[in-house]
């Protein structure tokens, strides 16, 4: 598996761009590119779930968060709203599918779930799994320290390969982010039945930098974390072969996946 490292590339700041470049790299993966982790951040964006867009009053919604100084996107993975912004780091396993293996989603977020528990090894807190009352984009692999959760897990499937996302709340507040969503509920799911969107609370939620030892840059720290544990794991011989057959998406191919995914999910139609 090759590292993408692209927390720092914040050139473009269209929040689908990100989620453009994971579907273009999935092709790439699918047609025998290499398996790829892909790091990446994003300044002040909401990203919607396709349920959390078919809210009664999902618009009104949208316009409240856009207030708040915010970009929203829907997403094409699975999950409901996130807030992401610079201490969020996000994660894209990008995997070739092996046959009938590779059909269970679960073991594709084990994958996720083993790789930021390993990372995260130097702290003395047990990561739990499991869903968490009362957090945003809630799911049976909530992942969480004593209680609160930090890091959401979702999935992406093409014909050949596939993407498994987490996010991971670094630094920052994580009750901010929690009142922002549950902000955002309060005027999009007016109406709406409880079971269309999660029932969030300010205490669910908390930064890895709010619950454990991360040092002076929590971010830095569990990005280096993170790839130790992919580069501990590598088998060496063939990686610079393999490192060469990867091809970075061009800015003009990425922006038409971005406008291909905005009219496919974010379109009148879809809300």
């Amino acid at each position: 598996m090759l590292i993408l490292d692209r927390m720092n590339d914040l050139s473009d700041n269209d929040p689908l761009y990100p989620f453009a470049m994971d579907e273009l790299l999935c092709k790439q993966v699918g047609k025998g590119g290499p398996a790829l982790c892909h790091l990446w951040r994003h300044p002040q964006s909401f990203i919607m779930g396709l349920r959390d867009s078919r809210l009664p009053y999902a618009d009104k919604g949208r316009e409240w968060i856009t207030s708040q100084g915010y970009q929203v996107a829907i997403r094409n993975s699975g999950g409901a709203a996130v807030p992401l912004d610079l201490g969020v780091v996000n994660i894209s396993l990008i995997m070739p599918k092996h046959g009938l293996a590779d059909t269970h989603f679960h073991r594709d977020f084990e994958k996720m779930y083993s790789l930021i528990q390993q990372a995260l090894l130097h702290s003395s807190s047990r990561v739990d799994k499991g869903e968490i009352i009362g957090a945003y984009c809630p799911g049976d692999y909530d992942l969480s320290i004593h209680g609160r959760k930090f890091c959401g897990i979702a999935q992406r499937r093409q014909a050949h390969a596939y993407i498994v996302q987490a996010f991971v709340i670094v630094n920052g507040s994580g009750q901010e982010r929690a009142h922002l969503v549950k902000g955002f509920y309060e005027r999009a799911a007016v109406h709406a039945d409880a079971s269309q969107y999660p029932l969030v609370t300010d205490d669910s939620t908390a930064s890895l930098a709010e619950l454990i030892d991360m040092g002076v840059d929590p971010t830095a720290t569990f990005v280096e974390a993170v790839k130790h544990v992919i580069s501990d794991r590598q088998m060496l011989h063939n990686i610079s072969t393999r490192a060469n057959s990867l091809n970075i998406p061009q800015q003009e191919e990425v922006m038409k996946m971005v406008s291909t995914l905005r009219e496919r999910y974010d379109s009148p139609s879809h809300e």
